[in-house]
């Protein structure tokens, strides 16, 4: 839930475990909706997902972590458990889960990292499905903690009480932080494929390590949100899991972090679709291309890791012109070359964003655009079908962001596509359009 009051300091309330235990489906819970992947398959949280949040009668920055693990099998392992860690010390409340029914040693480990923060530790025993499970919950009193409560965060058994807990000890917590940013200007979404370089452009941008990057493809999950500021514009920007073929995408947490991906496309302004330039184009690219037009969002094709193709001797405009050649549906879209690793080709790109974002909310008055109607009609008259002439009658805009204009004929089945195209295009010329995607709706009248 987003706040109005959004610009002050706000307590961080943390929610940690070992996987499987059930945090992301409490940090639903709270939120009223299914903003973090939940999933049989223990780990499936990788990166901290943070949204405001009103607890009980308090506003909190609410936090779902990754689960800490043990033993470590992979990269993934190592990098989850080390930011759930990392994000403790950052808490001004921790919510520590627990299986009130089994309990492990991976548990037993991470109590003994809870330790030196025992005062901001609020022990929850989850999985209290029924009354008869009620008196498991004395078991987990031995370890110390003097604040344990037990819940079903699936059943909604208990929150309430756990809520007034939280409130009750943030009461008693030292607020310490930086402001909140402001509602952003502008929502970036960043779009692609697998390992294309999504998390790296994301915390290079943001100049934090929000979203965890590694050499494995499909290291992102859910949607992780970072904030920055660049020529007095405050920048929301939206990190998406890799986007793959439908063929290839088997398992239940891949399609749903694809899923999320794509409905991120509605939240957007602008929307940064992130190809590598060393993998080149796919038809997949393309598919993605198709769902931000659909959604009428300003889109960048931003050609990561241009660094390896300069020093191989690539010309640039080649290179766009093939990208322009293969998106013919995103003809008006800027082409940009960056390096996220390097942090190179950032100016240019945040300066196009911005001139993106002012054109989608560019206005033209109807008085304006039916004078520049009758000078376009002048200079190119609609055909004469059947012996008919056609007529354009009126042109109003109807939306900015996305941008709509209906334009109102005497014979609606009978303009040509090539002379709707010749109004866009006029209107694109004359108006500043220059980047962005134009609807343009046919009535008749």
């Amino acid at each position: 839930m987003e706040s109005s009051l959004s610009n002050k300091i706000l307590p961080k309330v943390v929610v940690v475990g070992r996987p499987n235990v059930g945090k992301s489906t409490l940090f639903n819970r709270f939120l009223k909706e299914r903003r973090a992947i939940t999933d049989p398959t223990p780990g499936v949280t990788r990166d901290p997902i943070e949204a405001h949040c009103i607890i009980g009668n308090r506003e909190v920055i609410l936090i779902d972590t990754g689960g800490f693990k043990l033993e470590r099998d992979d990269e993934f392992d190592e990098l989850v458990s080390q930011k759930s860690v990392e994000m403790i010390s950052k808490a001004d409340l921790i919510l520590f889960l627990m299986d009130v029914m089994d309990v492990t040693p991976e548990d037993e480990a991470f109590i003994e990292l809870l330790r030196p923060y025992e005062e901001k530790v609020l022990l929850v025993a989850n999985k209290v499905d029924t009354v008869e499970k009620e008196n498991e919950i004395w078991n987990l009193y031995s370890y110390g903690f003097t604040n344990v409560l037990g819940i079903s965060a699936e059943h909604n058994r208990n929150i309430y009480e756990l809520e007034d807990a939280i409130n009750s000890q943030l009461e008693f917590v030292d607020i310490e932080g930086k402001a909140l940013p402001d509602n952003p200007d502008i929502k970036i979404t960043i779009l692609g494929k697998p390992n294309a370089g999504k998390s790296t452009l994301a915390n290079a941008l943001t100049k934090s390590m929000n979203s965890l990057v590694s050499d494995i493809a499909g290291t992102t999950r859910d949607v992780v949100t970072g904030h920055f500021e660049y020529e007095d514009y405050k920048f929301q920007i939206l990190d998406t899991a890799g986007i793959r073929r439908k063929k290839k995408v088997v398992e239940d947490v891949e399609y749903y972090s694809v899923n999320r991906a794509i409905k991120s496309i509605e939240d957007a302004d602008v929307v940064y679709l992130l190809i590598d330039v060393e993998e080149g184009l796919t038809d997949q690219d393309k598919k993605i291309a198709t769902q931000i037009m659909k959604h009428g969002k300003g889109v960048i094709l931003v050609l990561n890791k241009w660094d390896i193709m300069k020093e191989l001797g690539n010309d640039f405009n080649a290179v766009a012109d093939r990208v322009r050649f293969l998106f013919p549906v995103l003809s008006f879209a800027p082409v940009l070359s960056i390096s996220a690793l390097k942090k190179r080709g950032f100016r240019e790109l945040l300066k196009t964003t911005i001139d993106i974002f002012n054109e989608l909310e560019k206005r033209i008055d109807t008085n304006v655009l039916n004078e520049a109607l009758v000078e376009w009609q002048d200079f190119n008259a609609p055909p004469i079908v059947k012996g008919r002439t056609l007529k354009c009658r009126y042109l109003t805009q109807v939306s900015v962001a996305p941008l709509k204009f209906v334009l109102f004929v005497n014979r609606e089945k009978d303009l040509p596509e090539s002379y709707q195209r010749y109004i866009l295009n006029q209107i694109r010329k004359e108006f500043g359009y220059k980047n962005v995607p134009i609807t343009l709706e046919i009535k008749e009248s």
